[in-house]
Protein backbone atom coordinates (compact mmCIF):
# COMPACT_ATOMS: atom_id res chain seq x y z
CA UNK A 1 0.00 0.00 0.00
CA UNK A 2 3.02 2.26 -0.42
CA UNK A 3 1.38 3.97 -3.37
CA UNK A 4 -1.68 4.87 -1.29
CA UNK A 5 0.51 6.31 1.48
CA UNK A 6 2.47 8.38 -1.03
CA UNK A 7 -0.72 9.73 -2.56
CA UNK A 8 -2.00 10.79 0.87
CA UNK A 9 1.29 12.54 1.64
CA UNK A 10 1.03 14.38 -1.67
CA UNK A 11 -2.51 15.52 -0.87
CA UNK A 12 -1.38 16.68 2.56
CA UNK A 13 1.51 18.58 1.01
CA UNK A 14 -0.88 20.20 -1.46
CA UNK A 15 -3.07 21.37 1.41
CA UNK A 16 -0.16 22.80 3.39
CA UNK A 17 1.16 24.50 0.25
CA UNK A 18 -2.16 26.36 -0.01
CA UNK A 19 -1.02 28.37 3.02
CA UNK A 20 1.48 30.04 0.69
CA UNK A 21 -1.43 31.36 -1.42
CA UNK A 22 -3.17 32.67 1.68
CA UNK A 23 -2.09 31.89 5.21
CA UNK A 24 -4.67 30.85 7.76
CA UNK A 25 -4.25 34.10 9.74
CA UNK A 26 -4.58 36.15 6.55
CA UNK A 27 -8.04 34.67 6.01
CA UNK A 28 -9.22 37.30 8.52
CA UNK A 29 -8.29 40.15 6.21
CA UNK A 30 -10.90 41.78 4.06
CA UNK A 31 -11.40 45.23 2.55
CA UNK A 32 -13.79 46.49 -0.09
CA UNK A 33 -12.11 48.50 -2.85
CA UNK A 34 -13.11 52.16 -3.00
CA UNK A 35 -15.87 53.05 -5.42
CA UNK A 36 -17.68 49.72 -5.12
CA UNK A 37 -21.39 50.20 -4.41
CA UNK A 38 -23.05 47.09 -2.91
CA UNK A 39 -26.46 48.30 -4.06
CA UNK A 40 -25.25 48.12 -7.65
CA UNK A 41 -24.82 44.38 -7.10
CA UNK A 42 -28.44 44.13 -6.07
CA UNK A 43 -29.69 46.24 -8.97
CA UNK A 44 -27.80 44.00 -11.40
CA UNK A 45 -30.07 41.14 -10.34
CA UNK A 46 -33.29 42.98 -11.23
CA UNK A 47 -33.32 42.09 -14.93
CA UNK A 48 -34.42 38.46 -14.45
CA UNK A 49 -36.93 39.20 -11.67
CA UNK A 50 -40.63 40.03 -11.77
CA UNK A 51 -40.74 43.87 -11.73
CA UNK A 52 -43.80 44.19 -9.51
CA UNK A 53 -42.07 42.13 -6.78
CA UNK A 54 -38.92 44.29 -6.60
CA UNK A 55 -40.36 46.64 -3.94
CA UNK A 56 -41.17 43.64 -1.77
CA UNK A 57 -37.67 42.25 -2.24
CA UNK A 58 -35.98 45.45 -1.10
CA UNK A 59 -38.38 46.03 1.76
CA UNK A 60 -37.81 42.54 3.11
CA UNK A 61 -34.07 43.08 2.90
CA UNK A 62 -34.44 46.45 4.65
CA UNK A 63 -36.18 44.92 7.67
CA UNK A 64 -32.88 44.26 9.51
CA UNK A 65 -29.18 43.55 8.92
CA UNK A 66 -30.11 39.85 9.16
CA UNK A 67 -32.62 39.97 6.32
CA UNK A 68 -30.18 42.11 4.34
CA UNK A 69 -27.49 39.43 4.68
CA UNK A 70 -29.94 36.76 3.53
CA UNK A 71 -30.77 38.70 0.38
CA UNK A 72 -27.27 39.97 -0.37
CA UNK A 73 -25.41 36.82 -1.42
CA UNK A 74 -24.31 38.67 -4.57
CA UNK A 75 -22.73 41.43 -2.47
CA UNK A 76 -20.80 39.00 -0.30
CA UNK A 77 -19.69 36.93 -3.30
CA UNK A 78 -18.10 40.01 -4.85
CA UNK A 79 -16.46 40.92 -1.56
CA UNK A 80 -15.02 37.45 -1.06
CA UNK A 81 -13.65 37.49 -4.61
CA UNK A 82 -11.58 40.59 -3.78
CA UNK A 83 -9.34 38.62 -1.42
CA UNK A 84 -6.91 35.74 -2.09
CA UNK A 85 -8.29 32.26 -1.49
CA UNK A 86 -6.83 28.85 -0.73
CA UNK A 87 -7.58 27.26 -4.09
CA UNK A 88 -8.90 24.16 -2.26
CA UNK A 89 -12.06 23.65 -4.24
CA UNK A 90 -15.36 22.07 -3.21
CA UNK A 91 -18.94 22.24 -4.40
CA UNK A 92 -20.00 25.41 -2.62
CA UNK A 93 -23.47 25.68 -1.20
CA UNK A 94 -22.98 29.35 -2.02
CA UNK A 95 -25.44 30.60 0.59
CA UNK A 96 -24.42 28.68 3.71
CA UNK A 97 -25.94 31.01 6.30
CA UNK A 98 -27.06 29.48 9.58
CA UNK A 99 -30.75 29.12 8.68
CA UNK A 100 -29.95 27.31 5.45
CA UNK A 101 -29.30 24.17 7.50
CA UNK A 102 -32.17 21.93 8.54
CA UNK A 103 -33.62 18.44 8.73
CA UNK A 104 -34.68 16.56 5.59
CA UNK A 105 -36.48 13.28 5.07
CA UNK A 106 -34.55 10.64 3.16
CA UNK A 107 -36.45 8.35 0.74
CA UNK A 108 -36.52 5.88 3.66
CA UNK A 109 -38.29 8.58 5.74
CA UNK A 110 -35.39 9.10 8.12
CA UNK A 111 -34.54 12.67 9.14
CA UNK A 112 -31.02 13.85 8.37
CA UNK A 113 -29.40 17.22 9.07
CA UNK A 114 -27.89 18.99 6.08
CA UNK A 115 -27.73 22.13 3.97
CA UNK A 116 -31.03 23.04 2.39
CA UNK A 117 -30.54 25.84 -0.19
CA UNK A 118 -28.58 25.46 -3.42
CA UNK A 119 -29.58 28.36 -5.67
CA UNK A 120 -25.98 29.67 -5.68
CA UNK A 121 -24.13 26.34 -5.70
CA UNK A 122 -20.93 26.26 -7.76
CA UNK A 123 -17.41 24.83 -7.43
CA UNK A 124 -15.31 27.25 -5.38
CA UNK A 125 -12.85 27.61 -2.48
CA UNK A 126 -14.07 25.89 0.70
CA UNK A 127 -13.52 28.90 2.94
CA UNK A 128 -16.12 31.01 1.14
CA UNK A 129 -18.88 28.81 2.53
CA UNK A 130 -17.25 28.94 5.97
CA UNK A 131 -17.03 32.73 5.86
CA UNK A 132 -20.69 33.17 4.97
CA UNK A 133 -21.71 30.77 7.72
CA UNK A 134 -19.62 32.40 10.46
CA UNK A 135 -20.71 35.89 9.45
CA UNK A 136 -24.33 34.81 9.70
CA UNK A 137 -23.74 33.60 13.26
CA UNK A 138 -22.67 37.06 14.39
CA UNK A 139 -25.46 38.78 12.46
CA UNK A 140 -28.15 36.44 13.79
CA UNK A 141 -26.89 36.86 17.36
CA UNK A 142 -27.26 40.61 16.96
CA UNK A 143 -30.72 40.04 15.45
CA UNK A 144 -31.59 38.29 18.71
CA UNK A 145 -30.12 41.22 20.68
CA UNK A 146 -27.42 39.02 22.15
CA UNK A 147 -23.92 40.27 23.00
CA UNK A 148 -21.33 39.88 20.27
CA UNK A 149 -19.53 37.46 22.55
CA UNK A 150 -22.35 34.96 22.10
CA UNK A 151 -22.08 35.13 18.31
CA UNK A 152 -18.29 34.89 18.41
CA UNK A 153 -18.43 31.88 20.74
CA UNK A 154 -20.77 30.29 18.19
CA UNK A 155 -18.23 31.04 15.44
CA UNK A 156 -15.48 29.30 17.38
CA UNK A 157 -17.74 26.33 18.10
CA UNK A 158 -18.69 26.10 14.42
CA UNK A 159 -15.17 26.31 12.98
CA UNK A 160 -13.68 23.87 15.48
CA UNK A 161 -16.44 21.37 14.72
CA UNK A 162 -15.80 21.86 10.99
CA UNK A 163 -12.05 21.32 11.43
CA UNK A 164 -12.48 18.20 13.57
CA UNK A 165 -15.03 16.66 11.19
CA UNK A 166 -12.85 17.34 8.15
CA UNK A 167 -9.95 15.66 9.96
CA UNK A 168 -12.18 12.64 10.59
CA UNK A 169 -13.13 12.49 6.91
CA UNK A 170 -9.46 12.73 5.94
CA UNK A 171 -8.97 9.32 7.60
CA UNK A 172 -12.04 7.69 6.02
CA UNK A 173 -12.49 5.73 2.81
CA UNK A 174 -14.28 7.58 0.03
CA UNK A 175 -17.33 5.30 0.11
CA UNK A 176 -17.62 5.77 3.88
CA UNK A 177 -17.64 9.54 3.36
CA UNK A 178 -20.26 9.21 0.65
CA UNK A 179 -22.60 7.11 2.78
CA UNK A 180 -22.16 9.16 5.94
CA UNK A 181 -25.25 11.02 7.15
CA UNK A 182 -26.04 13.19 10.16
CA UNK A 183 -29.16 11.76 11.78
CA UNK A 184 -31.33 13.36 14.44
CA UNK A 185 -29.53 11.74 17.35
CA UNK A 186 -26.17 13.13 16.23
CA UNK A 187 -27.74 16.58 15.89
CA UNK A 188 -29.12 16.28 19.43
CA UNK A 189 -25.73 15.12 20.75
CA UNK A 190 -24.53 18.71 20.52
CA UNK A 191 -26.90 19.55 23.41
CA UNK A 192 -25.32 18.80 26.79
CA UNK A 193 -28.49 18.49 28.88
CA UNK A 194 -30.67 15.38 28.59
CA UNK A 195 -33.82 17.42 29.25
CA UNK A 196 -32.97 19.78 26.39
CA UNK A 197 -32.38 16.83 24.05
CA UNK A 198 -35.75 15.30 24.93
CA UNK A 199 -37.58 18.59 24.45
CA UNK A 200 -35.98 19.25 21.06
CA UNK A 201 -36.58 15.63 19.99
CA UNK A 202 -40.30 15.98 20.74
CA UNK A 203 -40.47 19.31 18.91
CA UNK A 204 -38.70 17.91 15.86
CA UNK A 205 -40.99 14.87 15.72
CA UNK A 206 -44.09 17.04 15.95
CA UNK A 207 -42.93 19.50 13.30
CA UNK A 208 -41.79 16.77 10.89
CA UNK A 209 -45.22 15.16 11.12
CA UNK A 210 -46.94 18.48 10.37
CA UNK A 211 -44.62 19.31 7.49
CA UNK A 212 -45.44 16.36 5.24
CA UNK A 213 -47.81 16.58 2.29
CA UNK A 214 -50.85 15.72 4.43
CA UNK A 215 -49.97 18.40 6.95
CA UNK A 216 -49.42 20.94 4.19
CA UNK A 217 -52.79 20.07 2.67
CA UNK A 218 -54.54 20.72 5.99
CA UNK A 219 -52.81 24.09 6.42
CA UNK A 220 -52.69 25.42 2.86
CA UNK A 221 -55.80 24.11 1.10
CA UNK A 222 -59.50 24.94 1.27
CA UNK A 223 -62.27 22.78 -0.19
CA UNK A 224 -64.53 24.58 -2.69
CA UNK A 225 -67.31 23.63 -5.08
CA UNK A 226 -64.62 23.38 -7.78
CA UNK A 227 -62.47 21.06 -5.68
CA UNK A 228 -59.45 21.68 -3.43
CA UNK A 229 -57.84 25.10 -3.88
CA UNK A 230 -54.66 26.49 -2.38
CA UNK A 231 -55.67 29.24 0.04
CA UNK A 232 -54.59 32.73 -1.02
CA UNK A 233 -52.44 34.93 1.22
CA UNK A 234 -51.42 37.99 -0.84
CA UNK A 235 -48.76 38.92 -1.72
CA UNK A 236 -47.10 35.65 -0.68
CA UNK A 237 -49.65 33.31 -2.32
CA UNK A 238 -51.89 34.39 -5.20
CA UNK A 239 -53.79 32.98 -8.18
CA UNK A 240 -52.63 35.80 -10.47
CA UNK A 241 -53.10 35.21 -14.22
CA UNK A 242 -54.43 31.79 -13.34
CA UNK A 243 -55.20 30.36 -16.78
CA UNK A 244 -51.77 31.14 -18.22
CA UNK A 245 -50.01 30.14 -15.00
CA UNK A 246 -51.70 26.75 -15.07
CA UNK A 247 -50.78 26.21 -18.71
CA UNK A 248 -47.14 27.19 -18.17
CA UNK A 249 -46.89 25.02 -15.07
CA UNK A 250 -48.28 22.00 -16.88
CA UNK A 251 -45.72 22.58 -19.62
CA UNK A 252 -42.90 22.87 -17.06
CA UNK A 253 -43.95 19.65 -15.32
CA UNK A 254 -44.26 17.77 -18.60
CA UNK A 255 -40.76 18.80 -19.63
CA UNK A 256 -39.21 18.33 -16.21
CA UNK A 257 -40.24 14.67 -16.08
CA UNK A 258 -37.43 13.81 -18.49
CA UNK A 259 -34.87 14.85 -15.84
CA UNK A 260 -36.18 12.24 -13.39
CA UNK A 261 -35.17 8.62 -13.07
CA UNK A 262 -37.60 6.24 -14.74
CA UNK A 263 -39.05 4.89 -11.48
CA UNK A 264 -39.78 8.39 -10.18
CA UNK A 265 -41.28 9.41 -13.49
CA UNK A 266 -43.71 6.48 -13.24
CA UNK A 267 -44.65 7.58 -9.72
CA UNK A 268 -45.21 11.20 -10.75
CA UNK A 269 -47.44 10.16 -13.66
CA UNK A 270 -49.96 8.83 -11.13
CA UNK A 271 -50.62 12.36 -9.87
CA UNK A 272 -52.71 15.04 -11.60
CA UNK A 273 -52.45 18.82 -11.26
CA UNK A 274 -55.30 20.23 -9.16
CA UNK A 275 -54.24 23.86 -8.54
CA UNK A 276 -51.38 26.31 -9.07
CA UNK A 277 -50.49 29.58 -7.31
CA UNK A 278 -47.65 32.06 -7.49
CA UNK A 279 -45.51 32.09 -4.36
CA UNK A 280 -43.20 34.73 -2.95
CA UNK A 281 -40.63 33.00 -0.78
CA UNK A 282 -37.71 33.94 1.44
CA UNK A 283 -35.65 37.09 0.95
CA UNK A 284 -33.00 36.48 -1.69
CA UNK A 285 -35.49 34.66 -3.94
CA UNK A 286 -38.11 37.42 -3.99
CA UNK A 287 -38.77 38.41 -7.60
CA UNK A 288 -37.86 35.05 -9.09
CA UNK A 289 -40.85 33.16 -10.49
CA UNK A 290 -42.02 30.54 -8.03
CA UNK A 291 -45.12 28.39 -8.51
CA UNK A 292 -46.65 26.08 -5.93
CA UNK A 293 -48.47 23.14 -7.50
CA UNK A 294 -51.00 20.90 -5.78
CA UNK A 295 -51.24 17.44 -7.33
CA UNK A 296 -53.61 14.67 -6.28
CA UNK A 297 -52.99 10.93 -6.52
CA UNK A 298 -55.47 8.14 -7.31
CA UNK A 299 -56.82 8.18 -3.73
CA UNK A 300 -56.79 11.99 -3.64
CA UNK A 301 -53.52 11.91 -1.68
CA UNK A 302 -51.80 15.31 -1.98
CA UNK A 303 -48.36 16.08 -3.36
CA UNK A 304 -47.02 19.65 -3.31
CA UNK A 305 -44.32 20.54 -5.83
CA UNK A 306 -42.54 23.88 -5.95
CA UNK A 307 -41.45 25.13 -9.38
CA UNK A 308 -38.74 27.75 -8.97
CA UNK A 309 -36.90 29.91 -11.48
CA UNK A 310 -33.11 29.71 -11.42
CA UNK A 311 -30.53 32.18 -12.70
CA UNK A 312 -26.75 32.22 -12.77
CA UNK A 313 -24.96 31.67 -9.46
CA UNK A 314 -23.68 34.91 -7.95
CA UNK A 315 -20.21 33.31 -7.92
CA UNK A 316 -19.98 32.64 -11.65
CA UNK A 317 -18.58 36.03 -12.62
CA UNK A 318 -15.84 35.66 -9.99
CA UNK A 319 -14.90 32.02 -10.57
CA UNK A 320 -16.04 30.40 -13.79
CA UNK A 321 -19.37 29.86 -15.55
CA UNK A 322 -21.16 26.66 -14.67
CA UNK A 323 -20.51 23.84 -17.11
CA UNK A 324 -24.23 23.02 -17.08
CA UNK A 325 -26.24 24.60 -19.92
CA UNK A 326 -29.24 25.00 -17.60
CA UNK A 327 -28.97 26.95 -14.34
CA UNK A 328 -31.62 24.77 -12.70
CA UNK A 329 -29.63 21.69 -13.68
CA UNK A 330 -26.67 23.28 -11.88
CA UNK A 331 -28.79 23.70 -8.75
CA UNK A 332 -30.19 20.16 -8.69
CA UNK A 333 -26.90 18.44 -9.45
CA UNK A 334 -25.17 20.60 -6.84
CA UNK A 335 -27.77 19.42 -4.35
CA UNK A 336 -27.17 15.77 -5.28
CA UNK A 337 -23.44 16.28 -4.76
CA UNK A 338 -23.77 18.08 -1.42
CA UNK A 339 -26.53 16.06 0.28
CA UNK A 340 -26.25 12.41 1.29
CA UNK A 341 -29.90 11.84 0.34
CA UNK A 342 -32.22 14.21 -1.42
CA UNK A 343 -35.77 14.76 -2.64
CA UNK A 344 -36.92 12.00 -5.00
CA UNK A 345 -38.78 14.58 -7.14
CA UNK A 346 -35.86 17.01 -7.58
CA UNK A 347 -35.40 17.84 -11.28
CA UNK A 348 -35.11 20.66 -13.80
CA UNK A 349 -36.28 22.01 -17.15
CA UNK A 350 -36.48 25.12 -19.36
CA UNK A 351 -39.61 27.02 -20.37
CA UNK A 352 -40.42 30.52 -21.68
CA UNK A 353 -36.72 31.48 -21.79
CA UNK A 354 -36.33 30.63 -18.11
CA UNK A 355 -34.72 27.73 -16.26
CA UNK A 356 -36.78 26.06 -13.55
CA UNK A 357 -36.10 23.41 -10.96
CA UNK A 358 -38.78 21.37 -9.23
CA UNK A 359 -38.81 19.94 -5.71
CA UNK A 360 -41.25 18.95 -3.02
CA UNK A 361 -42.50 21.86 -0.94
CA UNK A 362 -41.84 20.40 2.49
CA UNK A 363 -41.37 16.63 2.64
CA UNK A 364 -40.90 16.61 6.45
CA UNK A 365 -38.41 19.49 6.34
CA UNK A 366 -37.76 20.97 9.78
CA UNK A 367 -36.18 24.40 9.39
CA UNK A 368 -35.06 26.52 12.37
CA UNK A 369 -35.77 30.20 12.87
CA UNK A 370 -33.90 32.94 14.70
CA UNK A 371 -35.96 32.50 17.86
CA UNK A 372 -35.56 28.71 18.01
CA UNK A 373 -31.74 28.84 17.93
CA UNK A 374 -31.36 31.83 20.24
CA UNK A 375 -30.60 29.83 23.39
CA UNK A 376 -28.51 27.12 21.70
CA UNK A 377 -26.59 29.14 19.13
CA UNK A 378 -23.16 27.66 19.85
CA UNK A 379 -24.52 24.11 19.86
CA UNK A 380 -26.46 24.63 16.64
CA UNK A 381 -23.41 26.30 15.08
CA UNK A 382 -21.33 23.21 15.84
CA UNK A 383 -23.92 21.02 14.12
CA UNK A 384 -23.79 23.34 11.09
CA UNK A 385 -20.00 23.10 11.03
CA UNK A 386 -20.23 19.30 10.98
CA UNK A 387 -22.82 19.36 8.17
CA UNK A 388 -20.73 21.77 6.12
CA UNK A 389 -17.66 19.57 6.57
CA UNK A 390 -19.62 16.58 5.28
CA UNK A 391 -20.77 18.54 2.23
CA UNK A 392 -17.23 19.66 1.44
CA UNK A 393 -15.72 16.20 1.99
CA UNK A 394 -18.10 14.71 -0.58
CA UNK A 395 -17.02 17.06 -3.35
CA UNK A 396 -13.55 18.23 -2.29
CA UNK A 397 -10.41 16.70 -0.82
CA UNK A 398 -10.72 16.41 2.97
CA UNK A 399 -7.07 15.35 3.26
CA UNK A 400 -5.87 18.60 1.65
CA UNK A 401 -8.37 20.77 3.51
CA UNK A 402 -7.46 19.15 6.84
CA UNK A 403 -3.76 19.70 6.17
CA UNK A 404 -4.45 23.36 5.41
CA UNK A 405 -6.50 23.82 8.59
CA UNK A 406 -3.95 22.07 10.81
CA UNK A 407 -4.56 21.17 14.44
CA UNK A 408 -4.39 24.56 16.16
CA UNK A 409 -6.83 27.48 16.23
CA UNK A 410 -5.17 29.71 13.60
CA UNK A 411 -8.02 29.32 11.12
CA UNK A 412 -10.63 29.52 13.90
CA UNK A 413 -9.17 32.80 15.17
CA UNK A 414 -9.09 34.20 11.63
CA UNK A 415 -12.73 33.28 11.03
CA UNK A 416 -13.71 34.92 14.33
CA UNK A 417 -12.08 38.20 13.28
CA UNK A 418 -13.51 37.99 9.77
CA UNK A 419 -17.04 37.31 11.05
CA UNK A 420 -17.10 40.42 13.23
CA UNK A 421 -15.55 42.63 10.54
CA UNK A 422 -17.95 41.51 7.83
CA UNK A 423 -20.98 41.66 10.14
CA UNK A 424 -20.10 45.31 10.79
CA UNK A 425 -19.85 45.94 7.04
CA UNK A 426 -23.15 44.17 6.47
CA UNK A 427 -24.81 46.51 9.00
CA UNK A 428 -23.49 49.53 7.11
CA UNK A 429 -24.72 48.12 3.79
CA UNK A 430 -28.13 47.52 5.33
CA UNK A 431 -28.27 51.15 6.47
CA UNK A 432 -27.35 52.23 2.93
CA UNK A 433 -30.24 50.20 1.55
CA UNK A 434 -32.62 51.84 4.00
CA UNK A 435 -31.41 55.28 2.91
CA UNK A 436 -31.86 54.38 -0.76
CA UNK A 437 -35.45 53.30 -0.10
CA UNK A 438 -36.17 56.46 1.87
CA UNK A 439 -34.73 58.61 -0.93
CA UNK A 440 -36.62 56.70 -3.62
CA UNK A 441 -33.54 55.52 -5.54
CA UNK A 442 -34.70 51.92 -5.20
CA UNK A 443 -38.24 50.60 -5.78
CA UNK A 444 -40.18 50.33 -2.54
CA UNK A 445 -41.40 52.81 0.01
CA UNK A 446 -42.34 50.64 2.99
CA UNK A 447 -46.00 50.49 2.01
CA UNK A 448 -45.99 46.80 1.04
CA UNK A 449 -47.40 44.71 3.88
CA UNK A 450 -45.12 41.80 4.64
CA UNK A 451 -44.41 39.19 7.25
CA UNK A 452 -40.84 39.72 8.43
CA UNK A 453 -38.83 36.62 7.48
CA UNK A 454 -37.29 34.69 10.36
Amino acid sequence: MAGVSEAIHERQAYGRAARERVSRSDQAAWTRPEGIDPLDRLRAQEAIRVPDLLPLRYERMAASPWTFLRGAAAVMAADLANSPHSGLMVQLCGDAHVLNFGLWATPERQLTFALRDFDETLPGPFEWDVKRLVTSLVVVSRENQLPDGVGLDAVRSCVRAYRERVRRYADMDQLAIWYDAIHVEELLSHLDEVEARDAVRRRITKRARRRGNEGAFARLVELTDDGPRIRENPPAVTHLDEERRLAVTRQVLDRYRSSLRDDRRVLLERFQVADVVRQVVGVGSVGMLVHLVLLLGPRAEPLFLQVKQSGASVYEEHLAPSHYPNHAQRVVNGQFLIQSATDIFAGWTHCDDRDFYVRQLRDMKVIPDTVAIRGVLAEFAAACGVALAKAHARSGDPVAISAYLGRNDSFTDAMTRFARTYADRNALDHAELQRALAEGTLPGDGSVMRKRPT
